[in-house]
């Protein structure tokens, strides 16, 4: 491991971690690797029981990826929602790469309050733009004529990149070289996710799911197959009080899908938000012999606040 001295900004944000995890949250640097630009995938976050390890493998940029990393671990810690994957297509190489790509379009909303932050304490320089578009330009190569089977790639990294340039105009000129057909499909939705700001689990809640729609529209509009993350991905809830004492039927329906709950290997029931249509939390079906009205009845019935404490699912109160 590598003994790195960080900033005192990242120093900061490393104590204001410290500060609400009730454990240890500490920095490694691992290896000597400097590739000579940047991306989210050189740092990590590791748990072990109390201990968390925010893991930095690459030495480009120490600490913009690490404040990169600790930001959206504060974000986790401050109670914004999380994705989580509950359920299978029955086909594990195409599991992973659902999660994944689900893990990146929330990670692209999160990064409108990461990238704000960044740039707030001086962490994002113009070395630091010039690496991050080395990184663009080592994930995606510019188009072909006609478009390849990289657009999926393409689309997310260029709204990943209009969230960290901002309204850049000499960076929109060169993507309008390299990538003429992504940029304005990308433009489009990133018009969607800043539409309104990220300023609240709420919000974040908001445009993550506005993003999934809105992302899975461009993909069939280039004839693609759509991610379905609405169905795929639970995303935690962001109730009032007063919703929380809701019936389950006021707020979900319970959709019979077809993909299965991990945890049983049963048929998975997604419970859909009514308003928008969103998977909130997965329920396995029942057991031959319990497979009856009633037991749909009577979880309609319960409370929110009651299934979720039953089903040990995480929500956000607003």
């Amino acid at each position: 491991m590598q003994n790195i001295e960080i900033n005192d900004q990242v120093q900061s944000l490393l104590d204001a971690t410290n500060a609400i995890f009730p454990g240890k949250v500490e920095l490694q640097f691992i290896g000597q690797l400097q590739v000579g630009y940047v991306r989210h995938d050189q740092a990590q976050t590791v748990q072990d029981k109390d201990h968390i390890m925010v893991q930095v493998s690459d030495l480009t940029a120490p600490n913009y990826t690490a404040s990169h990393e600790l930001l959206h671990l504060l974000m986790t810690l401050r109670g914004f929602p999380q994705i989580y994957f509950a359920v299978s297509r029955g086909n594990d190489t195409l599991d992973e790469q659902l999660m994944m790509l689900a893990t990146e379009l929330y990670d692209i909303v999160s990064h409108q309050v990461v990238v704000s932050e960044q740039r707030k304490h001086g962490l994002i320089d113009d070395t630091i733009e010039a690496e991050y578009l080395k990184g663009v330009q080592a994930t995606i190569k510019p188009e072909p004529n006609p478009v390849d089977d990289e657009m999926t790639l393409r689309l997310m990294t260029v709204l990943d990149a209009l969230v960290f340039f901002g309204d850049n105009a000499d960076i929109k000129a060169q993507f309008a070289k390299d990538y003429p057909v992504t940029l304005p499909a990308a433009q489009k939705l990133y018009d969607v996710i800043t539409e309104k700001p990220v300023d609240s689990p709420f919000t974040l809640r908001r445009n993550v799911v506005k993003l999934f729609k809105a992302f899975d529209a461009q993909l069939q509009t280039w004839g693609f197959p759509p991610l379905n993350n609405q169905e795929f991905t639970t995303l935690s809830s962001v109730l009032s009080e007063r919703q929380l004492r809701l019936e389950v039927r006021q707020l979900f329906e319970l959709f019979h899908s077809d993909m299965v709950d991990i945890k049983t290997q049963r048929r998975a029931y997604v419970g859909i938000n009514r308003a928008d249509g969103q998977n909130s939390f997965v329920i396995s079906a029942p057991k031959p012999e319990d497979d009856t009205p009633d037991y749909y009845k009577d979880i309609y019935g319960m409370t929110v606040a009651d299934l979720f404490k039953k089903m040990e699912m995480p929500y956000i109160i607003r």
